[in-house]
């Protein structure tokens, strides 16, 4: 039996060097109870402050968006953060999302899911859904398939079994092709929905086959429009709303008090 009522996170019980806002749930709950965490990933050369207003914009209710900013400053005072482990650029001179997330990924599992979400505030590792944009994207696939592992091992609760996570919602990205290893995996269970535009340079019909080589429940929309990127209005929007209204827990008419058997 576990609690279904763990606390929301507050900046305090996160590590001093890493930056982040806090975004509560919309409607503000009055007993302060959010069964789902949502982890925000920003893009390449953007900052977590950027991309909390996409946060705020969501509204979702029963849910606490944790919007991280990126550990490593880009360099040549290009201005913003990258998730990569080096600075990488394609043969065309332009930055490479793919740099390789050993770090970031260890910081994310490690750090902010196991060392606070888990063990500090009492979430499970299928309470976590993870949207990510563009290397964000990549990166957040990435944390889908270590905590896969991690949970399996019982890293962070002590259970074993818990490596599903809620879902990731990657933004023009695939899975990144620096993280797959030479052995085979069991596919992992944590849905994955993938939305890119009609001619992705990034989400290609083979990096569409690595995800789904990686992850038994995958789904790809994509733009009528050219171009990558946030979605731009409601249709766009929709297929993420659908999937995050299906992964998503609610507490609503469930008792004070009451326990989840699992």
């Amino acid at each position: 039996m576990t609690n279904p009522h763990p606390r929301a996170p507050q900046p305090t019980d996160f590590p001093s060097h890493l930056t982040l806002t806090i975004t509560p749930p919309t409607p503000p709950s009055t007993s302060q109870k959010s069964p789902n965490i949502l982890l925000l990933l920003h893009g390449l050369g953007d900052t977590a402050a950027n991309f909390t207003a996409f946060a705020r914009a969501l509204h979702l209710p029963e849910t606490t968006i944790l919007t991280l900013q990126a550990p490593q400053p880009l360099p040549f005072d290009l201005g913003g953060y990258h998730w990569g482990d080096d600075v990488t650029f394609t043969p065309a001179g332009e930055l490479d999302m793919d740099a390789g997330f050993t770090r970031a990924v260890r910081l994310i599992v490690h750090e902010v899911i196991a060392g606070v979400l888990v063990r500090k505030c009492g979430y499970r590792w299928r309470d976590v859904l993870v949207f990510g944009l563009g290397q964000g994207g990549m990166v957040g696939l990435e944390v889908a398939a270590a905590v896969a592992a991690a949970g399996a091992a019982g890293a962070g609760s002590g259970r074993q079994g818990e490596g599903e996570g809620a879902g990731v919602v990657s933004i023009g990205a695939p899975f990144p092709l620096s993280a797959v290893k030479n052995t085979t995996t069991q596919r992992n269970r944590t849905p994955v929905l993938v939305v890119a535009g009609r001619d992705s340079v990034a989400v290609t019909d083979s990096a569409v086959r690595r995800t789904k080589d990686w992850f038994e429940f995958v789904e790809v929309h994509r733009y009528a429009r050219r171009g990558d990127g946030m979605p731009r209005n409601r249709d766009e929007m929709l297929p993420v709303m659908q999937f995050l209204a299906r992964r998503l827990r609610s507490w609503k008419g469930v008792p004070e008090g009451s326990v989840e058997i699992s």
